[in-house]
């Protein structure tokens, strides 16, 4: 009777606690232009070596030790697909310090960016792998800055910086003493990954005209100022310029988004996937939307879109997925989903993956390893305000599980 009461409070509890944590997702906004979702950036693809695609290269000069003094240091480079051309779309630009991944900046639509290390001042970057979902990232020194401003040089000798773009895995340069005092790190290179159909850019971009671009591009600009209902009007005027522009079709979706009109979303994005069918980031948006509106067969069914298109889809797809499999009883995918979630999310990101892992595992009757992800779960969310039921589900667990190893 314990273990069938144990259950259902389980059940009952994960149902409203993804519901919380699902339904703030759908808003976060990329940074403005960008098509890419870098939610679940610890996806491979984006600098982490893969089976099947290049090894990352690394100049492993000794280092002479630089000045210590703490100091904003610039850096600028270029990123080129492995033929020398230009990379389809702006390639967001990484640097990683001790295993910490830390965005810099976009490159330009030629390939090219700059950046400032230690600089006190903030950038906006929906990058989900870097402290959770806030759009905010400080562009200091990653836990390298002095609180006066600047950066120890010693301390980014060893660093790396690479590129991420879906689709695509990146060389590294590794940082040194040499260049640290050269502004220009080089050039970074880019290599497309085998077995993914599906993008983050759309082809059909190519091919729009000059005034549908001229809109777009106007809708890009009112979308960093917040101005939504101008954002829209571009848009809009975009696709009716160019009805196959699968990028306008996506960003006017994430306008509607923002403004919770979920079915003008959802019929943009579906505007955005008739358009070019292997453009992957509508698909996410789709899943996000119908798991906020508890449509578990749609977010099942639009996470395994995304993982036929790109089977290196980060971590938040397959938490999704996970999600969804679970709502629909189908407990196994629901765990593979959850554990691949864990396993890409590196720097833990994503409290929220430990949580349904735990209720999954207690519920095939895993007590140990259900207990140690809820337990992990309140570690890294100290201060969540669920912490009371999940220690008296914790209590309850070890019960279970003292009473399974009974004769």
């Amino acid at each position: 009777m314990m273990r069938m009461t144990l259950f259902r409070r389980l059940t009952g509890w994960v149902h409203v606690v993804i519901w919380s944590l699902l339904f703030p997702v759908c808003f976060v906004q990329a940074a403005a232009g960008q098509t890419e979702s870098t939610q679940g950036q610890s996806q491979p693809g984006t600098g982490r070596s893969q089976p099947g695609s290049q090894p990352v290269s690394r100049d492993r000069t000794q280092p002479q030790i630089p000045d210590s003094t703490y100091r904003p240091i610039y850096f600028s480079g270029s990123v080129k697909l492995a033929d020398g051309t230009p990379p389809p779309d702006r390639v967001l630009i990484e640097r990683v310090c001790n295993d910490a991944v830390r965005p810099e900046a976009y490159t330009d639509s030629t390939g090219n960016f700059s950046f400032l290390v230690g600089e006190r001042q903030t950038a906006v970057f929906a990058d989900a792998s870097v402290g959770g979902d806030s759009l905010l990232q400080n562009r200091g020194g990653g836990g390298l800055t002095n609180p006066r401003g600047g950066v120890n040089p010693r301390d980014l000798i060893g660093c790396e910086i690479r590129g991420s773009l879906t689709g695509f895995q990146s060389d590294s340069i590794m940082l040194t003493g040499g260049n640290l005092d050269e502004p220009r790190i080089g050039v970074i290179r880019l290599h497309r990954l085998a077995n993914v159909e599906g993008f983050t850019f759309s082809g059909t971009t190519m091919a729009a005209p000059k005034n549908a671009r001229s809109a777009f591009e106007a809708g890009v600009a009112h979308v960093k100022k917040q101005k939504w209902s101008d954002a829209e009007q571009e848009f809009r005027k975009a696709v009716q310029i160019y009805p196959k522009y699968a990028v306008g079709w996506y960003e006017l979706g994430r306008v509607y988004e923002q403004g919770r009109r979920f079915e003008d979303a959802n019929r943009a994005h579906a505007e955005a996937i008739r358009s070019d069918p292997k453009f992957i980031s509508p698909y996410h948006q789709l899943a996000v939307i119908a798991a906020s509106e508890r449509r578990w067969d749609d977010a099942a069914l639009y996470t395994s879109e995304v993982l036929k298109l790109n089977p290196y889809a980060g971590r938040d797809v397959y938490f999704y997925s996970a999600v969804a499999n679970y709502n629909l009883q189908r407990i196994d995918v629901a765990e593979t989903h959850a554990r691949q979630a864990a396993t890409l999310d590196v720097q833990h990101g994503n409290p929220n993956i430990n949580h349904l892992l735990g209720v999954i595992l207690a519920q095939k009757k895993e007590y140990k390893a259900a207990a140690e992800n809820l337990r992990m779960y309140l570690k890294l969310s100290p201060n969540t305000p669920d912490a009371p039921a999940v220690e008296k589900m914790l209590v309850e667990i070890d019960k279970a599980g003292g009473e399974q190893t009974v004769p």
